[in-house]
């Protein structure tokens, strides 16, 4: 059961990091293209972009975290 409990933990902060540092490099990739979401105001074309950069950068930051994951918890003989 310990050794579930390490599984789950793991998996658990490799989403949540990834997610975070996903988010963060969308973000990053974003501002470097000119679509900044976060510093600039109003809701207009370029910021929408920005947006979905970061929301992108969150779901695949989320996909590889938990497949490097997947790797340091499956079961070794």
């Amino acid at each position: 059961m310990q050794n579930d409990t390490r599984r789950d933990l793991l998996v658990g902060v490799a989403d949540a990091l990834g997610f975070v540092l996903g988010a963060l490099a969308g973000w990053g990739l974003g501002r470097l293209l000119g679509f900044d979401f976060v510093g600039t105001p109003g809701y207009g074309g370029a910021q929408m972009i920005g947006l979905v950069f970061i929301v992108l950068g969150c779901g695949l930051g989320k996909w590889l975290a938990r497949a490097l994951a997947q790797t340091f918890t499956r079961d070794r003989p």
